[in-house]
């Protein structure tokens, strides 16, 4: 059910009838401009102090950081909660929300509403981060200005009463300023500090670091895996498969395969846990009981998609922002 209401792709006869134009008044949200600017700066500071001053002992903390808060996105907000493509025991959901908090990119509920919203109205004005607007805008422009008319209106008819009936979900977004604050921020900081005596200006840094770095990685998806890579299981989508975003990402660059199959839990095709740790992730708390119902696509349906509409390269029809 979810899988067919919130994985729909539209196809190119339907695309070719919307508004491309991007000619509404664009306001710059300088608050975001400067909180980015700070935090690519710092981030590239905490590169250099894990290179010639951080303790080992921090740089595997930042490091666990990091793997934790990419699959609190991956493996929670993006394919249990948005795609809902697997199940999870409420043990389960709450250390994913917990791993998501510290990934601090937006909640669970305002992530897989922006993300439901790209699915339905991909590349169309609508669509929060179209790769129609060039690179830049994909990436991370989309966050500097305001949102298209469009983005509000039609991201009103998305179905997000899932998550409003979710008590995790709920929980996270009344008090998620305050969890953001502690999970994010101040424990990540405050840990090596305690634990093996690393100065606090180098340990806020490495926090800096790592948040930079999850961010990239998740905006990536968005842009480098809507412009370069191949198109093996629909050449009529922007999105395409990408190795490097795949390994950045832990799994989340076989984008084609996402597009065209957007309710399996694996989000590729191959069951390489090397590159799709997410699956590899999700797979382990099946074993361990707190995942079920994981649905994935057959072989004979993706051989009839590839058949169908698949093609090796296409290049990226995008526009400049």
């Amino acid at each position: 059910m979810y899988a067919t209401k919130f994985g729909k792709i539209m196809s190119d006869e339907v695309l070719a009838k919307k508004s491309y134009k991007t000619d509404y008044e664009r306001k710059i949200v300088w608050k975001s401009v400067i909180n980015l600017t700070y935090i690519h700066l710092a981030g590239i500071y905490g590169l250099y102090m894990a290179f010639f001053q951080a303790k080992y002992q921090s740089l595997i903390w930042s490091f666990a950081s990091l793997v934790v808060a990419g699959l609190g996105v991956t493996a929670g907000t993006h394919r249990l909660w948005a795609h809902r493509s697997y199940e999870a025991k409420w043990p389960m959901r709450f250390i994913l929300m917990i791993f998501q908090t510290i990934a601090f990119q937006d909640s669970i509920y305002q992530w897989v509403r922006d993300h439901r919203v790209h699915h339905k109205f991909t590349d169309t004005d609508a669509d929060p981060y179209s790769a129609r607007r060039g690179f830049f805008f994909s990436h991370v422009g989309w966050l500097l200005i305001r949102k298209h008319p469009d983005v509000a209106s039609k991201g009103a008819t998305i179905d997000c009463s899932d998550l409003e009936q979710d008590p995790i979900v709920v929980f996270q977004k009344k008090w998620y300023t305050y969890l953001v604050a502690l999970c994010c921020f101040i424990i990540p900081t405050l840990v090596p500090w305690w634990a093996w005596n690393e100065s606090l200006w180098c340990s806020w840094h490495l926090v800096i670091c790592r948040y930079c770095i999850n961010l990239n990685g998740t905006w990536s998806v968005n842009s480098v895996a809507h412009m370069w890579g191949m198109k093996p299981y629909d050449k009529s989508l922007s999105s395409t498969d990408n190795t490097g975003v795949a390994i950045l990402t832990f799994g989340e660059g076989w984008h084609n395969y996402h597009h065209a199959f957007p309710w399996d839990y694996k989000t590729g095709e191959l069951g390489n846990y090397g590159l799709n740790i997410t699956t590899a992730f999700i797979d382990f708390c099946a074993y361990l009981d707190l995942a079920y119902d994981l649905k994935t696509a057959s072989a004979d349906i993706i051989r009839k998609r590839v058949l169908r509409s698949g093609k090796r390269r296409d290049p990226h029809p995008s526009v400049l922002l």
